[in-house]
């Protein structure tokens, strides 16, 4: 884009930033516009006096949040309870087409298994099916939860999931054809998992048990999925970033996201070496599980980020800013 267009297209927004606000919230509205101003001018324009006024007008912005922060807050407890939410809710429809995508993969696997007898054998394994099998008919169908000690269950899965987690992360970088074929293979296995049971009449007795460490295990395989489509958009849809930069900002985003997952991957682990080989447990204990599980995740990475942005709050280099409703 030419300089003059670039000015004539932008002119106005900058004229009315000159004007003074005491809002914090449109203060840290306009450093972010202005920070992306800066970066398209610095790469296409970077020794013009409109780079110049630009960083000027960021530079006053800045230095008005800075000194209206409210509290300085832990880093940690910061990037929990703002920053992570807030940036995951930037890539809400992110989320909404992983989990459609991994949902539709799932129906795909239950259907080829319907279809095909020996698809199941083909996707799990001639050794984990007749390994079932032959638990079923010993009156104990989920049996192969209960091997082995709490604590090397316990921490094999956890290692496990991050691995698949990190894999479907990290293939975003190809586009993110690597993300969506882990997706694809991940849901074709799950279907033709749950399959199995209910075919042989354990469907529902299947969910109570598997699912109580399932819900946090497939959560984070899924957000894992968007954390890798937003590596992968970032690079084939910079915007008006330079590719290279719009890469660097997907990864920082994508990697905050697998960060913030580290907690379900473990505690997943947790319900599945500790928790789950209690087949027998009340009915009304695997379902408080599987929903208080199923909250978290929902209230975590769906509601709470909407309703921080509706609040008004912004995060701006690690630090917290609440608009005047929240100064009181």
């Amino acid at each position: 884009m030419r300089e003059g267009k670039f000015i004539d297209q932008n002119k106005d927004r900058w004229k009315d930033y000159m004007d003074d606000t005491n809002d914090p919230d449109i203060q840290a509205e306009r450093f972010v516009h202005l920070v992306d101003d800066l970066s398209y001018s610095k790469t296409f324009y970077p020794n013009s006096k409109t780079t110049q006024f630009i960083n000027g007008l960021a530079a006053k912005q800045f230095q008005f949040l800075y000194q209206s922060k409210k509290l300085n807050y832990n880093r940690l407890f910061t990037f929990w309870k703002y920053e992570l939410p807030l940036l995951f809710g930037r890539y809400h429809k992110l989320y909404l087409f992983t989990t459609v995508f991994f949902l539709l993969c799932v129906f795909l696997g239950v259907v080829a298994s319907k279809e095909d007898p020996n698809f199941v054998r083909s996707i799990l394994g001639d050794g984990y099916v007749e390994m079932t099998e032959d638990n079923i008919q010993k009156g104990d169908p989920f049996g192969v939860y209960k091997d082995g000690n709490e604590f090397g269950m316990f921490l094999n899965i956890a290692l496990h999931n991050i691995n698949v987690s990190l894999m479907t992360f990290v293939l975003g970088i190809l586009g993110g054809v690597g993300t969506l074929y882990m997706l694809f293979s991940n849901g074709i296995m799950l279907g033709s998992f749950q399959y199995m049971f209910f075919a042989k009449g354990l469907g529902w007795q299947s969910v109570l048990v598997i699912w109580i460490h399932g819900t946090l295990e497939i959560s984070a395989i899924v957000i894992a999925g968007t954390a890798g489509l937003i590596l992968g958009t970032s690079f084939l849809f910079p915007g008006t970033f330079r590719r290279i930069d719009s890469l660097k900002r997907g990864a920082k985003d994508s990697v905050k996201v697998i960060i913030g997952l580290v907690p379900f991957f473990f505690l997943a682990a947790f319900f599945e070496g500790y928790v789950t080989r209690h087949t027998g447990m009340p009915i009304w204990l695997s379902l408080s599980i599987l929903a208080g599980s199923a909250a978290v995740i929902v209230f975590y990475f769906i509601i709470y980020p909407i309703a921080l942005r509706k609040s008004g709050v912004k995060v701006i280099d690690g630090e917290v800013i609440f608009p005047h409703s929240m100064n009181a």
